[in-house]
C-alpha cells in the first residue's frame, strides 16, 4: 500500500522522539513536522536523511482506512494508547 496523497496524518498526529532534520528534538504529538509541505507531502521521502522511524512506519489498510479522517483518528488512538504513563 502507498501513502494517500495529501493525508499527512503520520507527520502530524504522532510524536517522534528521535531527531528529524529541522527538528533536532523530534516533535510532539499534534505538532506538524517542518518537513511536511503545504499539500501534506513529505519533503524527505526517499532521501537518506529521512529518519528511520519514518521509514519504518508503512501505510496499512488498518491504519489508513478509506479516508484521511480514518487515518487521523486511528493514529491519534495509537498515540494515546502508547503514551508513557507519568504516574509510575
Amino acid at each position: 500500500m502507498e501513502c494517500r496523497p495529501g493525508c499527512g496524518a503520520c507527520c502530524v498526529v504522532i510524536s517522534i522522539s528521535s531527531p528529524i532534520p529541522g527538528m533536532p528534538h523530534g516533535k510532539k504529538a499534534g505538532e506538524r513536522c517542518v518537513n511536511l509541505t503545504e499539500d501534506n507531502r513529505c519533503k524527505l521521502f526517499g532521501k537518506p536523511e529521512r529518519p528511520a522511524v519514518c521509514v519504518s512506519l508503512e501505510p496499512t489498510p488498518e491504519m489508513c482506512g478509506e479516508d484521511n479522517d480514518h487515518a487521523w483518528r486511528y493514529l491519534a488512538m495509537l498515540e494515546q494508547a502508547t503514551k508513557p504513563d507519568r504516574d509510575l
